[in-house]
């Protein structure tokens, strides 16, 4: 991966989205395939011809490899993925900050050889789906590793990567806040830099959700998964992460730089099935079906099924959602500056609603989530998000 000189802030990030997956878990609405390694060679050629059409040596400020499993692929796979991204990207260096290369990883499938080719193309940040430490529940949520596989794979990464990230599911059906506890303590034990905790939610699609419909799954009530979350926050904090956004916690100076743009409002290219998009206050998505995605762009075809021209109250509205994500809030008057829009003229009435209900608040000039908003907060957004 070249690395270029310019401005970080004014720079869109990158996403490249790898659909192949061993299994489907139950709980998984994302865009993938498993079960079809035959169409890996055709999805290449497919993105090196969708790369194609956005250039050679674009700038950009963070690179992000997601799926789906980008490890899933073979290292001679992988290398010739890594080979066509950084053909078209370059990753810009402001002599401040180290830029950000990062790829999700399942922990079953890392090894030297692997990181190895992760390492020598430009790869510095390496965000394993851990998911538990707890075999039971690592059986019930379907995926294919152990505790100890999560140990080996953070060690083998930091030989050549070493910064390493974990993503834990909580609220897992027949979960107690013990077995959270214990998950978390493990987590910390293997000091990671950043970690994401995400409470389990069950999409219309999933195995999961046909399993509750036929009340043979049991999600957890709403009070066991509160107490497990403000757990996340105390037990982390306390070991010297940072809560630095709803669902996430850093070491310092390691936050997700490329989640970051996305919070902040800035501009991202995408490619890959089911990728989307912002660029030139314009929203757009590629097909989701992972065959239809290589069939057209193999003819020739684009591979965009939806665009959407976003004015300037749209872009506004999404600045305050995600924003507010972010546990430091928003700056009020930077807000107004980069918008043209104060919040009140926006979130009026909802706003007051939230103050009052101590779950949003004013604090040395930003506006912020309280306790109880961090809590909650998926209920506050849509009220935002429409006029």
């Amino acid at each position: 991966m070249e690395i270029s000189s310019g401005n970080e802030r004014q720079l869109p990030a990158a996403y490249v989205h790898v659909p192949f997956c061993r299994h489907r878990c139950g709980y998984c609405n994302f865009t993938l395939v498993s079960g079809r390694d035959d169409l890996i060679d055709q999805y290449l050629k497919a993105i090196e011809l969708e790369l194609a059409t956005i250039g050679e040596t674009v700038p950009i400020s963070t690179l992000y490899i997601g799926g789906g499993t980008p490890t899933h692929l073979s290292g001679q796979q992988l290398q010739r993925l890594l080979s066509s991204i950084g053909r078209t990207f370059s990753l810009c260096n402001d002599l401040t900050t180290a830029p950000e290369f990062s790829v999700e990883a399942n922990p079953a499938d890392i090894d030297e050889e692997k990181i190895n080719v992760l390492y020598d193309a430009g790869v510095n940040r390496i965000s394993l789906g851990a998911q538990s430490f707890n075999a039971a529940k690592l059986k019930r949520l379907e995926r294919d590793h152990t505790a100890d596989i999560i140990r080996s794979a953070v060690s083998i990464a930091r030989i050549r990567i070493k910064n390493v990230s974990l993503d834990l599911i909580f609220a897992a059906p027949e979960e107690s806040v013990d077995d959270w506890k214990r998950d978390l303590e493990q987590a910390i034990a293997v000091d990671p830099n950043h970690i994401s905790t995400y409470g389990l939610t069950i999409e219309r699609g999933t195995t999961f959700w046909n399993r509750q419909l036929h009340n043979d799954l049991h999600p957890l009530d709403e009070e066991t998964q509160r107490t497990m979350y403000e757990l996340a926050v105390d037990k982390l904090t306390s070991a010297g992460f940072e809560h630095y956004e709803v669902s996430n916690f850093a070491k310092p100076n390691f936050r997700s730089a490329h989640n970051e743009n996305y919070w902040l409002g800035g501009e991202y290219y995408a490619v890959g099935p089911g990728a989307a998009r912002y660029l030139n206050r314009e929203r757009s998505m590629n097909h989701q079906s992972t065959t239809t995605y290589i069939k057209g762009v193999l003819a020739g075809q684009s591979p965009i099924v939806d665009r959407e021209k976003l004015s300037d109250e749209d872009i506004a509205r999404e600045r305050l959602v995600f924003g507010l994500r972010r546990i430091e809030g928003i700056d009020v008057a930077g807000f107004h500056r980069e918008t043209g829009f104060t919040i009140d003229e926006l979130a009026q009435p909802a706003l007051g609603d939230f103050i009052a209900a101590d779950l949003l608040r004013y604090q040395n000039d930003r506006l912020t989530l309280t306790r109880e908003g961090l809590i909650v907060s998926d209920s506050i957004w849509p009220r935002f998000l429409v006029p």
